[in-house]
């Protein structure tokens, strides 16, 4: 449903992306993270037509990016949203599904299922008069009234509490299995993590990474395993002494903490600390987090 090649924007001497390329299939939600200034919003803005790239090409739903023929098929959220406070929500949906020539009978019935899955109450209220929550959930109902194959999301549920977040990062898992492709930027990246099938991080205007959740972490964090020692007063082992490479040796909670890359370290490490005279008495595995992975990926770009 997207294409992107080499992908670049310039301000003047600024280079705000430089060189991105990917891909997204129907059906997915695809995510894209950076710290401020990477070039996420940039490269979204493009992909939405918002702005002209300096070079490069975008291709949504089988049209050039900024097309009328791509606008017609594309929903898009920004990450700030104004609302026209004066109208109600039903009025100011039924705006927008005439800008987009929907039938009053379909988009009256459209409206309404939107909101009814968003849970939105107080239709008849002016949206000045309506909490951040509801405004949102209006500004994704707006996204959705032309009936896109194709959504953008920037920052679907910034600054949200925690249920209305929850209500639309399954609703965004539902708009997935429906068939619509969904791109999803966050800067929360456990929201990122619960909802994207694939995802790159950008760092400077490049992409630095790519691949779906498990591909980014078993390439840069991997999984590790814990091994707690209680060593009875013995001597502390250390890792000369282990016939496997131990990343760290930890005090904890009156014993040891061992950390070890695989399952071999582990029968090292219990094998060693045994023949000490100490015992191990539990073992965890412990993957990153999205957020962990993101951090080292950003600072060795920066870097």
């Amino acid at each position: 449903m997207i294409d992107v090649a080499d992908l670049r924007k310039e301000y003047g001497g600024f280079v705000a992306v430089d060189g991105s390329s990917f891909s997204i299939g129907r059906g997915e939600v695809f995510g894209v993270v950076g710290h401020n200034g990477a070039g996420k919003t940039t490269t979204l803005k493009m992909l939405a037509g918002l702005i002209e790239p300096t070079d490069g090409t975008a291709v949504v739903a089988g049209h050039p990016a900024g097309s009328s023929a791509m606008q017609r098929r594309l929903g898009f959220l920004p990450e700030e949203s104004p609302l026209y406070e004066e109208m109600t929500p039903i009025s100011y949906l039924e705006f927008f599904a005439d800008l987009y020539d929907v039938p009053d009978d379909v988009a009256s019935e459209r409206i309404t299922a939107l909101l009814d899955r968003l849970d939105l109450e107080h239709r008849d209220r002016n949206l000045g008069n309506m909490s951040k929550g509801m405004k949102r959930k209006v500004a994704i109902a707006r996204a959705l009234v032309n009936d896109p194959d194709v959504l953008i999301f920037d920052e679907p549920a910034s600054g949200l509490d925690p249920l209305t977040t929850n209500a639309i990062l399954e609703f965004t898992r539902e708009l997935s299995e429906e068939g619509k492709t969904v791109v999803f930027s966050a800067h929360n990246l456990f929201h990122v993590e619960s909802v994207c099938d694939r995802l790159v991080i950008m760092a400077d205007g490049e992409i630095v990474a790519r691949g779906t959740i498990e591909d980014i972490r078993s390439t840069y964090g991997g999984t590790s395993y814990q091994v707690f020692v209680s060593t009875d007063g013995e001597e502390v082992v250390g890792s000369d002494a282990i016939a496997a490479p131990v990343a760290e040796i930890a005090r904890e909670n009156g014993g040891l903490r061992y950390v070890v890359r695989n399952m071999d370290g582990v029968d090292a490490v219990r094998d060693a600390v045994e023949a000490a005279g100490g015992s191990v008495t539990d073992i965890q595995t412990k993957t990153p987090s999205l957020e962990e992975i993101f951090l080292e990926v950003a600072g060795e770009a920066a870097a």
